[in-house]
This record gives structure tokens, sequence and C-alpha cells, in this order.
């Protein structure tokens, strides 16, 4: 039987992790809103660098507090609880609650690139 303990610090890894991730994604919009403002930017590269910045945020947040077993569950449980406090937190400011299909696919991305991103962390040799 698992001890109360080991399931407590799991779910702070997940809790941390995501929180981690959704500061890399703010730090980087932030710096992308900087860049776009100065650099001609064309708009049908916006869509694809935030969703960059998205993946490369979960990656982050899994590759940082992903340890010990169940890699797979764990990055899915950060990407997936990221996803829902970056849809929260950039609707708030941009003032705009829509659903659509676009958010389905991006939340089932994001699960499945925690997924893969959760099985490297516990495979990556860690001193």
């Amino acid at each position: 039987m698992r001890n109360e303990n080991a399931v407590g610090n799991e779910l702070f890894a997940i809790i941390k992790g995501a929180a981690l991730a959704l500061g890399v994604a703010l730090l980087s919009t932030v710096v992308f809103a900087w860049v776009l403002r100065y650099a001609p930017i064309g708009e049908k590269w916006i869509y694809p660098i935030n969703q960059t910045i998205k993946l490369l945020s979960i990656a982050v947040g899994v590759l940082v507090c992903v340890r010990g077993e169940k890699g797979f569950l764990k990055g899915g449980s950060i990407a997936l609880l990221f996803t829902a406090l970056s849809y929260l937190t950039f609707s708030a400011i941009g003032g705009n609650f829509s659903l659509g299909w676009v958010v389905i696919v991006e939340v089932v991305l994001a699960a499945l690139s925690g997924v893969i991103f959760g099985a490297i962390a516990v495979n990556i040799k860690r001193n």
C-alpha cells in the first residue's frame, strides 16, 4: 500500500510542474508580445509561435518536476492542469472565454505532449 506522504508528494510535483509551465508561458508570451511590437512578424506566425510556447512550457514543467515512475501519467496530468490554468489565465487577460473545437484539440495535443515528455523525464539519468 502506498504511503499517503508519497501521494501528496506526487500531487505537489504535478501542481508545481503546472505552475512552472504557466510561469514560463506567461514570461514567454510577454517577451513575444514585446518582439511583436518591434519586429515585422506576419500574422500567420502568431498562432504557431504561441503553440510552440505552450509546448516548450509543458516540456519545462514536466522535465523539471517529474521523477520516479509513472512519468506518462504525471506528465499528462501536468499538461492538462497547465492547459486549464493557461486557458483561464489568458482568457481573463484577453477578456474572452469562448470554447471551441480548437480548445479541445489543444487539450488533446497538450496531454499527448505531456505524456511523451513525462516518459522522457523518468528515463533521464539525474545526479
